[in-house]
């Protein structure tokens, strides 16, 4: 990996766990979901990083892909099981970490299993390793707490400006043989849950995605595809973010369109098929 490189992933690495230490300190009980997203989200651009997607705040059976909107009044209550996952870029490195916190008691099994889990696959990533060797490490150090790993959600790889590189690394067992390379940078992440292992879409979507431009009729649709392209250079934003250009029907009609002729990409918020709590860790590793 060239060092100029390196040396970007290292600065959003230090502004990334800046915002994690922050994040943790103010997640407690009665806090707003919203507050937190913004005083993390400013953080980061005060500390000289981008936001390489919003900050994703998903409590107990939400396993990933909530941010919270403008209108919300949503709070942390007593025994939540709060995931953050926050991603910063550099000139579009990407440095994705996450981590969950109990409210009002530190330990939780999922919580350990999935930290344990981290632990055991990043110490033996390197150069060479297959992706079912990593998972196999994965799965096998999860059950030992009891609890199931999330088997459609996964770590993958990281590129300049794509959040989501190959290769995918699954949380469960599987014969994938393809080798990490040297000069990756790879996320580790792990899911956890006492439910049935799988996740499902919601009706709710908070986060999209630029994909390609389209011809659309709405002048709001119009400004908000220039500004996913342009400003957000193309990564996740949130819906909050562009409440600026329209609010209301308005701006829901605006990205169904842009869904629709495929310029934009929705994330729907992901929970556990079973309503079973998830836990999450993730750390981004430069080989």
């Amino acid at each position: 990996m060239d060092s100029e490189i390196r040396k970007k992933y290292e600065e959003a690495q230090k502004i990334s766990e800046q915002a994690q230490e922050l994040a943790k300190k103010e997640i407690k009980e009665g806090f707003s979901l919203l507050k937190l997203a913004e005083v993390v989200e400013k953080e980061i651009v005060e500390n000289g990083g981008k936001l390489a997607f919003p900050l994703n705040i998903s409590i107990n059976e939400i396993a990933a892909h909530f941010t919270p909107d403008v209108n919300t009044d949503l709070i942390f209550r007593n025994e939540d099981l709060v995931k953050i996952d926050i991603g910063v870029h550099i000139d579009g490195y990407i440095w994705d970490a996450a981590f969950t916190k109990k409210i009002g008691n530190e330990k939780d099994n999922m919580i350990e299993a999935s930290e344990q889990a981290i632990e055991a696959a990043v110490k033996m990533i390197k150069p060479g390793v297959k992706v079912c060797e990593i998972s196999e490490v994965v799965e096998s150090t999860v059950e030992k707490f009891g609890v199931k790993t999330v088997q459609n959600l996964c770590g993958h790889g990281l590129e300049r400006f794509v959040q989501h590189a190959r290769p995918s690394i699954p949380n469960s067992r599987n014969t994938i043989q393809i080798e990490l390379q040297e000069g990756q940078a790879i996320a580790v992440e792990i899911f956890t849950t006492d439910g049935e292992g799988y996740v499902k879409e919601s009706s709710e979507t908070l986060i999209y995605r630029y994909l390609q431009d389209k011809n659309v009729r709405s002048q709001d649709a119009r400004k908000i595809l220039v500004k996913a392209r342009d400003e957000f250079q193309g990564m996740p934003f949130a819906k909050r973010w562009i409440r600026s250009i329209a609010s209301g029907a308005k701006l829901e009609l605006a990205l169904k369109e842009l869904v629709q002729v495929g310029s934009l990409e929705e994330y729907p918020v992901l929970k556990e098929r079973g309503n079973g709590k998830v836990a999450q860790s993730e750390t981004t590793i430069l080989l």
